[in-house]
């Protein structure tokens, strides 16, 4: 190891210069000080069994709707990777990103399907290379797909994706925001909506069983419930009553037997995704069950729209759309089973091919509509592909603007392309959350809703107050004013004292800061946003080693966070801890060597 005199201008130019990005450049570093509330409410754990027993045992009975089912989208949402699926994929393929001067290709090895990304220098060498393999390919085709891969007991996101409109590789959703290599890690709210049951550890985001998935892609279980009884039952010879208005079978659950609003809620666990959705107070991903209130484990929050800023995105706020459209508005005083649900359209042990498509949806507008319905005149309706093709009039396929060569269907079901919004969709808040729409809260539709828990609004405010920064000022008066009432009525929270220790650290008021952030440690002590706060409010008392030690904490519970390994170097620098703030950097480099500035601060501080 390189000695260096604790005054070396060498370490001054790599403390300013890491000190900067740590703390002002870096939006990951600045994430990361705002996760209190989500991370903690996030933490999802890896049940046992609880009843699932898998779709092997549902098709023993059930094989002809298993098998359609497989061809389906969400029969085959997530696989593992074998040889021979690897004879399907259109590898190998290369891509060049000109914004950071970096290379990435797709190659297959012995049966194994591999991603690279490396840099080459002026004079052709390889400046890095970084290569791991994938495990498993994540979506269907019909847009495209990804890939996961594993690091130690981490999953990530592979840096390139494919993408069937374009027909190319190019880089995954969300990379357009920066180069995260292989460290986009997978959070337990996403992959529970592209997998059958994953296994995420409690506490730890993107830190999986070692069995990161019972059964890989979405299953009869995510929609029906545990299957253990009804197998059990069925195996004993019980015949519950069938047929029209029998729902007498209490072992399983059939959602076209449930309520409108539940049989909702079973999709808008996964196609609505609002702008902040909140586990509530103890509850995971893994707890939700078809047939229970989606919001008595997850509230999902939506922005209000305004004439001026109408709502236009149709990528997974299928169920925002469709409950904005007159067909929806038209059945929500009809009886349940009368009512426009989500499974009105869409059967979901069945997908239709784009072939089938028109004619599958034509059926099921005219189980309301007639052909005489339609206003349209003749040449309109010979105009579309195929003619009298329902959906590509009146539910039109638009592009994704956050997933480049990407398209998804509006929902909204407009009798024509250019009709304005309802006024129902600008007077959607109430008195008691005036800047904040409650899209699923539990009970019948049109019925009176109870304002949401305090804990979850507070968790919903801080969330948004910093990823919709248009919308800062009024998140931020909601969040404090929420704060201040949970600060006398349940003091005793660690998310609450978090958010406490927050408040007091923008403050500056960095005494109180530190007092409220042990006190949430003490709670809970796996809230790694919670140690990046402390270190920050020590570090501005002076309590340098206090302020080392808690950045090493925050690194210990969340060791792929680039933003916490960049503050920790920081911290060593400004600790005058030479030797350990360069093997730090080499530790860095080590998991992300795509970071061309760190690899350059190294190189200064080996000078």
């Amino acid at each position: 190891m390189l000695r260096l005199p604790k005054s070396s201008s060498v370490w001054f130019t790599v403390f300013f210069l890491t000190g900067m990005l740590a703390l002002l450049g870096n939006p990951e570093a600045q994430a990361a000080s705002q996760k209190t509330q989500k991370r903690a409410g996030a933490a999802s754990s890896a049940p046992a069994n609880g009843g699932y027993v898998g779709s092997a045992a549902c098709s023993r009975c059930h094989l002809e709707i298993a098998n359609h089912f497989a061809h389906a989208s969400m029969g085959h949402s997530l696989k593992a990777v074998t040889p021979d699926f690897l004879k399907t994929l259109p590898i190998p393929a290369a891509y060049y990103d000109a914004k950071f001067d970096h290379h990435f290709e797709v190659r297959t090895e012995n049966g194994k399907l591999y991603q690279s990304e490396y840099q080459s220098g002026a004079d052709g060498k390889e400046v890095f290379r970084s290569t791991h393999e994938l495990g498993w390919i994540i979506g269907t085709g019909e847009n495209g797909f990804g890939a996961l891969l594993r690091r130690g007991d981490y999953l990530f996101q592979a840096p390139l994706s494919y993408y069937s409109k374009a027909a190319e590789w190019n880089l995954s959703p969300g990379y357009q925001n920066g180069d995260y290599g292989f460290n986009r890690i997978i959070q337990p709210g996403c992959i529970y909506c592209h997998s059958g049951r994953p296994q995420p550890v409690a506490s730890y985001p993107g830190k999986y069983d070692s069995t990161p998935f019972t059964q890989t892609s979405v299953g009869c279980e995510n929609c029906h419930g545990p299957g253990a009884a009804h197998v059990q039952a069925m195996g004993q010879g019980e015949d519950y009553g069938k047929g029209p208005g029998s729902d007498s079978d209490p072992t399983i659950v059939n959602p076209a037997r449930l309520k409108g609003q539940l049989a909702d809620d079973i999709c808008m666990s996964c196609h609505q995704i609002g702008d902040a959705r909140v586990l509530q107070p103890g509850k995971t991903y893994q707890d939700f069950r078809p047939g229970e209130p989606l919001d008595h484990t997850l509230s999902i929050f939506q922005i209000p729209p305004t004439r001026e800023n109408p709502p236009q995105d149709d990528h997974v706020e299928h169920y925002y759309s469709m409950s904005l459209s007159k067909c929806f508005r038209a059945t929500r005083s009809l009886p349940a089973s009368k009512q426009l649900r989500c499974i009105t359209c869409h059967d979901p042990h069945v997908e239709p091919t784009h072939a089938e498509a028109p004619a599958f949806f034509n059926a099921k507008c005219l189980t309301c509509h007639t052909a005489a319905s339609c206003t349209a005149t003749a040449a309109t309706r010979q105009a579309t592909s195929p003619a009298d093709n329902c959906i590509g009039c009146h539910m039109p396929r638009r592009d994704i603007q956050a997933i480049s060569h990407t398209s998804a269907t509006n929902h909204r079901i407009v009798v024509r392309p250019e009709e304005p919004f309802p006024d129902e969709a600008f007077a959607q808040t109430t008195t008691a959350l005036p800047n904040l729409i409650h899209m699923n809260p539990a009970g019948e539709r049109g019925a009176k809703a109870a304002t949401p828990p305090a804990l979850v609004l507070l968790q919903a405010f801080g969330e948004l107050r910093t990823s919709k920064p248009q919308f800062a000022a009024s998140f931020t008066a909601s969040w404090l004013k929420t704060l201040a009432e949970l600060e006398t009525s349940n003091p005793e929270n660690a998310i609450v004292q978090a958010a406490l220790g927050h408040r007091e650290l923008e403050a500056h008021d960095w005494s109180q800061a530190i007092d409220h952030l042990q006190h949430a440690l003490r709670l809970d002590p796996l809230q790694t946003n919670v140690y990046v706060d402390l270190s920050e409010a020590q570090d501005q008392s002076g309590m340098v080693e206090e302020a080392i030690a808690s950045a090493k904490r925050a690194v210990t519970l969340d060791p792929f966070v680039a933003a916490l390994q960049k503050t920790l170097v920081f911290r060593l620098i400004n600790g005058k801890h030479y030797e350990e703030a360069q093997a730090a950097m080499e530790t860095y480099l080590r998991n992300f060597p795509e970071d061309d500035f760190m690899r350059k601060m190294l190189a200064i501080a080996k000078q």
